[in-house]
């Protein structure tokens, strides 16, 4: 489901009259307001050790529960992008950023509460402190490092990240 079927009354003034304004947008008759859903903004890390393998994450949660994925997860407000992948980082492998690379970015949906909210992923490539003890938390259930070599894109559960990790092995660092 569009994320502004959900919407059926207008933000500011309350009214009814709120209808598609196009595919991205709805707009107030009464008003004159008009709400866009702009992509929510996501970040992907890409963690490299020294044995040439790439930090995984298991999924603990829908959408795609127990497949890879790479860790990282929304921006929250008032935090920049490197920002936001050092603290998903922190949050799912206890591990701390100490430098990011912004690498590409890949549009991306994400099924969320009966809805489909557009996002736009944004790799980095972070670089930690430590990668000796790792520990899953947050919603990942399980971490693994994997020899880039042996990087499956099928077993990732998330388009965007399957498509991150072609071009990763196409355009960059794997």
């Amino acid at each position: 489901m569009h994320p502004l079927e959900k919407f059926h009354f207008c933000p500011i003034c309350g009214s009814y009259k709120f209808y598609f304004n196009n595919e991205i947008s709805k707009r107030c008759e009464e008003c004159g307001f008009i709400y866009y859903s702009n992509p929510r903004a996501a970040t992907v890390a890409v963690i490299k050790n020294k044995n040439n393998e790439i930090l995984v994450a298991v999924r603990a949660n829908e959408p795609a529960k127990g497949t890879l994925d790479l860790p990282g997860g929304f921006i929250d407000l008032n935090e920049t992008a490197e920002q936001g992948v050092a603290r998903e980082v922190l949050e799912e492998t206890g591990l701390k950023v100490n430098c990011v690379k912004y690498l590409f970015s890949i549009p991306n949906v994400y099924p969320y509460s009966g809805i489909v909210v557009d996002t736009m992923d944004l790799f980095f490539e972070c670089f930690v402190e430590d990668d000796s003890i790792i520990k899953a938390m947050d919603d990942v259930c399980a971490l693994k490092w994997i020899k880039i070599n042996d990087l499956n894109p099928d077993d990732f559960g998330l388009r965007s990240i399957k498509e991150g990790i072609l071009k990763l092995f196409d355009c960059y660092i794997l």
